[in-house]
């Protein structure tokens, strides 16, 4: 990395405090927040008691600053400000599309075999109470050589309403091809929507989701946003705002007439609001929001993940005992791996594995399926935390 780039990386660094201590590799899990997003929160806490926690004056300063984060998250979707929903985190974004669609028996579901077990749990509650079948394709294979749209192809049916899927999967870190899927879904018989979890993706991907023409997109701001937890949101193309219907339903999401009656929905996404949130979050994840652009683009963060995601993967590769799940260089932050057949026939685990790293502040994560390690980098990882994570998986 340039002499440039490094001073710009040590001023990145110094603002997240979670930093000092130890090596941070799961990003994918959650990110630290930086002070200044930490800063935010505690200040515009203290200016709601001030102004009075239930005032007119408070709510419409809430209201403010809501719509000023819901423009800064918009504008790094690649998507108008009217199209997002707040919500807490990626599943319950989720859940609003899933849930929101009227369901009949017979009707399909597809997903693919790598999606996170509370998204598996919220369809198969579907399934069962509405008829409907749930189909999986294997998508786990394409990681190293296949066609992932062509997959999802084969395994469309006439009556498939919804694909749901993973934009980066959470397991091995591979970027899906969303377009090129829209695209084939869209196109089906069926003209089937699709429905993204994007927890892995906002943060790491240059997006533009107008462009890609995706139905649902639902994401977090806690994780490569470093944001903080109990912040997130839903994007709904308005081309299919027609095909969902509210579950959850507060003030927020609806326009009352002159006595103060629910007379209509509000518009986009903002009907799919429920009631009062902790508008204090949203200040931190404007000001996250805006540590990022600090350093540069979208597409300048996403090919530094790349540089530093790669310089990993090699480290690993170039390990005795160790596998990486790709056989080449990553797609993503995200760097799966696991130990070879002989460290685990000699009793080591992976979950051992982890624990042991914990215990020296080296944090990454244990996924179960596929069996493995991952380490996630940003891109203010250090290639010296790199070579200090390989040299103690090395010496497990």
């Amino acid at each position: 990395m340039a002499i440039a780039n490094q001073a710009k990386n040590r001023e990145q660094r110094e603002q997240l405090p979670a930093l000092k201590n130890k090596a941070y590799f799961n990003y994918g899990g959650q990110g630290p927040m930086p002070a200044q997003a930490l800063a935010a929160i505690q200040k515009t806490f203290a200016s709601i008691q001030e102004m009075g926690p239930f005032s007119s004056k408070t709510f419409g300063w809430s209201m403010e600053q809501t719509e000023k984060t819901r423009v800064a998250i918009a504008t790094e979707l690649g998507a108008p400000p009217e199209t997002i929903t707040f919500t807490e985190n990626t599943t319950i974004g989720c859940n609003i599309a899933l849930w929101g669609i009227d369901w009949q028996p017979g009707d399909r579901i597809l997903l693919t075999d790598c999606e996170h077990p509370g998204i598996i749990a919220t369809v198969q509650e579907i399934q069962r109470r509405f008829g409907v079948e749930m189909s999986v394709c294997p998508i786990m294979d394409t990681l190293n050589q296949g066609n992932p749209a062509a997959v999802i192809a084969e395994h469309l049916h006439p009556n498939t309403r919804l694909v749901v899927l993973s934009h980066i999967l959470w397991n091995t870190g591979q970027v899906l091809p969303l377009a090129e899927i829209v695209k084939v879904c869209h196109n089906s018989k069926g003209a089937t929507k699709v429905l993204v979890d994007a927890a892995q993706s906002v943060g790491v991907l240059p997006l533009n989701l107008t462009e890609i023409g995706v139905d649902f997109y639902a994401f977090t701001g806690h994780k490569w946003l470093c944001g903080p937890e109990g912040t997130g949101g839903f994007y709904l193309h308005p081309d299919a705002r027609e095909s969902l219907n509210p579950t959850f339903i507060g003030w927020r999401g609806v326009v009352q007439d002159e006595v103060g009656n629910p007379a209509s929905w509000k518009p986009g996404g903002l009907q799919f609001e429920v009631a009062t949130s902790a508008y204090p979050l949203y200040a931190g994840l404007l000001e996250a929001i805006a540590f990022h652009n600090q350093w540069g683009t979208a597409e300048e963060r996403y090919q530094r993940i790349l540089e530093l995601s790669q310089y990993l993967w090699q480290k690993l590769a170039d390990s005795p005992g160790i596998e990486c799940l790709r056989t080449s260089p990553p797609q993503s932050g995200l760097v799966s791996f696991q130990l070879d057949k002989k460290r685990l026939d000699s009793g080591a685990t992976h979950l051992s594995l982890v624990q042991f790293l914990e215990k020296q502040n080296y944090l990454v994560r244990l996924i179960l399926n596929p069996n493995c390690v991952r380490a996630c980098v940003h891109y203010f990882t250090e290639e010296s935390e790199i070579d200090r994570l390989v040299d103690m998986i090395s010496s497990f």
